[in-house]
């Protein structure tokens, strides 16, 4: 990556430009004016430009700072943005949960806003989990974990148990006369549930069929777009599957299910006391969400 000019040399040269002043920049930003014009004077030495002509009164844009300002104004309201929403002060009313990415889309984000209509004073800021961390992070409130519920340091809570249920495009539903004519059909496979189609076959008594998956994803939010393109059948979590079906996206062909072997948990601290009264009614919501 090419050499960047130092953060605190640009946002000297933000506030100055803006301000129009060295000693109100360094109001602003908790530095002397003499922090603030050598901050200056090093971003242009590494420059080769002058960026700010200087007066006894006020200080202003040469033409090349006039055509780098847009750019640094940018990136530090995209940095302070991004940090803001994801590790900035909440403000009150407001919890955060994590969720796996798949229900964190699939469940979650559509049943939200009924749930905001009803508690218009709360604020949510919902963040999906790319990994299931052994600790739970300073800023989240609420973390949902797809797992066995052994996670060190933290009060884990069953959220019931998860089955897999086939899943197909409602046009396929015809082609597959019998549990059999799953055998013949293309076949996603979710990375993490590797055994799933095995067991699945198990359970109504057929053999699996030799051949591997036709398509392998790593996220049932995948699999999902792919069956609803067409592409075939896939075993996804029953209750999120029930709500797809609901939704006419997806057809559920038979109702034989299988234990998943891994389930849904409501993941915080074991102080439930520093819990707010706005975190518990969400946690209220989601175990509500998860039983229906």
């Amino acid at each position: 990556m090419q050499s960047l000019p130092n953060l605190l040399w640009l946002r000297s040269f933000e506030a100055a430009s803006r301000l129009g002043s060295f000693t109100a920049a360094g109001n602003e930003l908790g530095l002397t004016q003499a922090a603030v014009s050598n901050h200056i004077s090093a971003l242009e030495s590494q420059l080769g430009h002058h960026l700010l002509e200087r007066t006894t009164r006020k200080v202003s844009l040469t033409e090349s700072g006039r055509a780098y300002l847009p750019s640094v104004r940018k990136a530090l309201q995209d940095l302070a943005v991004s940090t803001e929403s994801l590790f900035g002060k909440r403000t009150p009313g407001t919890v955060t949960i994590r969720a796996p990415i798949s229900e964190a889309v699939l469940l979650i984000a559509p049943s939200l806003p009924r749930f905001q209509e009803e508690n218009p004073e709360l604020n949510i800021r919902l963040l999906s989990a790319i990994w299931a961390d052994t600790v739970l992070e300073k800023g989240i409130d609420i973390e949902i974990r797809l797992g066995t519920g052994n996670w060190p340091g933290v009060h884990s809570e069953s959220l019931g148990t998860e089955h897999v249920v086939p899943v197909c495009h409602p046009d396929l539903v015809s082609e597959l006369g019998s549990l059999r004519a799953l055998k013949s059909q293309r076949r996603v496979q979710i990375l993490g549930f590797d055994d799933h189609w095995t067991r699945y076959f198990e359970a109504i008594d057929t053999e699996a069929p030799n051949t591997q998956a036709n398509v392998t994803v790593d996220t049932s939010l995948a699999a999902v777009e792919w069956v609803t393109s067409k592409g075939g059948v896939a075993l996804l979590l029953e209750r999120v599957a029930r709500r797809l079906e609901d939704s006419g996206r997806i057809a559920i062909p038979f109702d034989i299910k299988v234990p998943s072997g891994q389930d849904h948990y409501l993941i915080h601290n074991d102080r439930q006391a520093s819990r707010s009264a706005g975190s518990r009614r969400v946690e209220g919501w989601i175990r509500g969400l998860f039983a229906g």
